[in-house]
């Protein structure tokens, strides 16, 4: 169940012996595309790096993943379906051309984009992505960049924001997707969902 206001997130408890260690946010989505192209069960991740590590308060360490002080978290999953190919994403999609022009959609299931602070609302655990929709000019582009530091970018009239549990994007010419950090190829259209309670992960 996602969480709800006034409730309690996870429990106590320490990472599984099958559970598999993660140092970033690529690779929990190699393991969660691993296993779900070999029909597997989902394995639980322990989170030792990246954007989702650093949204639910990760620290990195490993001998605490091992211990009862360890905490085990409900998280949502994406999933985007990229020109009729499937992928998932754990903290984040961004589609853009280079970051100097053009439109740049971000859909977060994480806060954070390495040091920025994409989506300062968004919770890995709510059953909704949050998007930002955007095309600004190059001034505007280099305040967003430098405001996105502090979480302030937002709001700004020439970005869209939106809390969906799915949405299609449709881009004019094939652009860049980028999921988890890493570019996975190009898209011109995009269905993109939030599968609810689909990852358990420890920090």
């Amino acid at each position: 169940m996602t969480i709800q206001k006034h409730q309690a997130w996870g429990k106590p408890g320490p990472l599984p012996a099958d559970g598999v260690l993660v140092r970033s946010d690529a690779g929990a989505r190699a393991a969660v595309e691993v296993a779900h192209r070999s029909g597997a069960p989902l394995p639980v991740l322990g989170l030792l790096g990246g954007d989702l590590a650093k949204t639910v308060g990760g620290r990195g360490d490993l001998a605490r993943l091992r211990s009862p002080e360890a905490m085990t978290l409900p998280t949502d999953l994406g999933s985007v379906l990229i020109d009729g190919k499937l992928h998932w994403f754990v903290a984040h999609l961004v589609a853009r051309q280079p970051w100097w022009r053009g439109r740049v959609v971000a859909v977060m299931n994480a806060q954070w984009i390495r040091r920025w602070d994409v989506a300062p609302k968004s919770h890995p655990n709510d059953g909704l992505l949050d998007v930002l929709d955007g095309q600004l000019g190059l001034d505007d582009r280099l305040k967003a960049r430098r405001r996105m530091l502090t979480g302030t970018h937002v709001p700004h009239p020439a970005i869209l924001q939106s809390r969906v549990s799915a949405l299609q994007l449709v881009f004019d010419r094939p652009t860049p997707i980028w999921l988890d950090g890493e570019r996975v190829g190009l898209g011109s259209t995009l269905s993109i969902r939030v599968e609810p309670d689909a990852l358990t992960c420890v920090v």
